[in-house]
């Protein structure tokens, strides 16, 4: 009885102590993650002057046509830009995670660089580079074609952000995939050669069935980013030409400060993106996630 006791009290400290760990970092989740975004919901059913008014900020939505194409253009590059990223940083993982290549820390460096980049710095030098005079239309008229106005036209402009998107976030991915791959043992690899097995025989059968947890998260990282895509649609294109590249959250950030504000507005506008985020991740961990 004594030992129960014991082992007891032994575990009511250990929780406890646990406990006390936790305590700080939830207080701050809270204060600083949960309760604006309670106020946020509740924000969202009122008007100007904190008068409930139903759903009616919801109601708008659906009659905005600013919404639609800001919707319009966030499914774009969401549709366009997050598979070519996964599987190009999947590629590029399953590359440098070869152990006959030589000088892999070097090449891992410089992929994974332009995501510690200064997010205003790199939109610079895309300017720069899709500028009326800059390299890609000296490229182009170089080789006999014309050149393009990238940021006065709408899909151009368009394409220059994904482009940034895929160049930015590639090697973050990457780095997932490449932890993901070193708990893989090569042995398996030697086996399926051994057996006979291509290489493409081997990515398809063995690198990705094992990857498929890191899949799942980074496209949940990379579905909710990208729902959430304020930078380039400010810094590169600020939303133009017109309202043809602006992101859900560049509309959001207008409405709420660059216009007359509406706050109640910007606020039906975020539950919006929250669901769409949440629908959407619901949607790839039922699709990804297939243990029992």
């Amino acid at each position: 009885m004594e030992k129960k006791k014991a082992k007891l009290s032994m575990e009511k400290k250990h929780n406890l102590t646990g406990w006390a760990f936790l305590l700080p970092a939830s207080i701050l989740i809270f204060v600083f993650c949960f309760y604006p975004m309670s106020q946020a919901i509740l924000l969202s059913f009122r008007k100007t002057g904190g008068v409930f008014n139903g759903a009616a900020n919801y109601a708008r939505i659906f009659k905005d046509k600013t919404f639609q194409q800001c919707l319009f253009n966030t499914f774009f590059y969401f549709v366009i830009q997050v598979p070519i990223m996964l599987v190009l940083a999947l590629m590029l993982a399953q590359l440098l995670n070869n152990p006959k290549i030589k000088g892999k820390g070097i090449f891992r460096t410089l992929i994974f660089l332009p995501c510690a980049t200064s997010l205003v710095s790199y939109s610079m030098i895309f300017k720069s580079l899709f500028a009326p005079d800059g390299v890609v239309n000296r490229v182009l008229m170089a080789i006999g074609l014309s050149s393009v106005d990238w940021f006065q036209s709408t899909w151009p402009a368009r394409w220059v952000i994904v482009i940034a998107l895929i160049w930015r976030w590639t090697g973050y991915n990457m780095v997932f995939y490449l932890a993901g791959l070193q708990n893989i043992d090569y042995s398996v690899y030697e086996a399926s050669y051994i057996d006979g097995a291509t290489p493409f025989q081997q990515f398809m059968k063995i690198t990705i069935p094992l990857l498929k947890p890191t899949i799942l998260m980074t496209a949940i990282m990379s579905t909710s980013g990208t729902l959430q895509l304020f930078d380039e649609s400010m810094n590169l294109t600020a939303g133009g030409p017109g309202k043809s590249t602006m992101t859900l959250a560049h509309y959001i950030y207008n409405i709420s400060f660059v216009e007359t504000p509406k706050f109640n507005y910007a606020a039906a506008l975020s539950v919006c993106i929250l669901v769409m985020v949440a629908v959407l991740s619901a949607i790839q961990m039922k699709v990804g996630d297939k243990r029992d």
